[in-house]
């Protein structure tokens, strides 16, 4: 669980850990080493029935970007993470093309969920995420969704392109 601490109200996001270790624990290092915080939520798309709320470091902050590249000495991507429910572990650098995979997702875009922006056909953002506020089937198994939010959705609702987080916190 983190709490996001936003310039208009909080919430509590539940982490899929157990579904997808690799985005979960690349977040909570981000999370650790404070890169989110005062951070703007810098691309909101509203359409009638639903917002994508982006989160994150922004990618045009080369400064941010390069410090998590200097903090962990590795890419500043990691593998798009999707799991299927028959199956033990997830699959990595997979994108599901055929709609009929999707009904054996684990997890699958729904209000408050939380996903890692995309970088490239199979990789996701080390720094990058996004909200949903509606259900969303065409992008299940094309992105990894790692999370959801499960108190303060109302808030979520209300951010603005100039809102920031104040902090993430991790919590039990």
């Amino acid at each position: 669980m983190v709490n996001f601490k936003t310039s208009k109200g909080d919430f509590e996001v539940k982490l899929f850990g157990k579904d997808n270790p690799v985005t979960v624990s690349n977040f909570l290092e981000n999370v650790e080493n404070n890169i989110y915080v005062n951070q703007k939520f810098y691309k909101i798309i509203n359409f009638t029935q639903i917002s994508f709320i982006h989160g994150g470091v922004n990618p045009e902050n080369k400064i941010f970007i390069e410090r998590k590249k200097n903090l962990n000495k590795t890419s500043p991507l990691i593998p798009l993470e999707i799991k299927f429910k028959e199956e033990i572990k997830p699959r990595y650098n997979y994108q599901i093309k055929n709609p009929n995979e999707t009904k054996n997702l684990v997890h699958t875009f729904e209000s408050g969920s939380i996903a890692m922006v995309k970088s490239g056909k199979n990789k996701s953002s080390s720094t990058e995420f996004f909200f949903v506020t509606n259900k969303i089937p065409e992008l299940d198994g094309r992105y990894s969704i790692f999370g959801k939010i499960i108190k303060g959705l109302e808030v979520l609702k209300k951010i603005n392109k100039e809102d920031y987080i104040k902090a993430v916190q991790i919590s039990n």
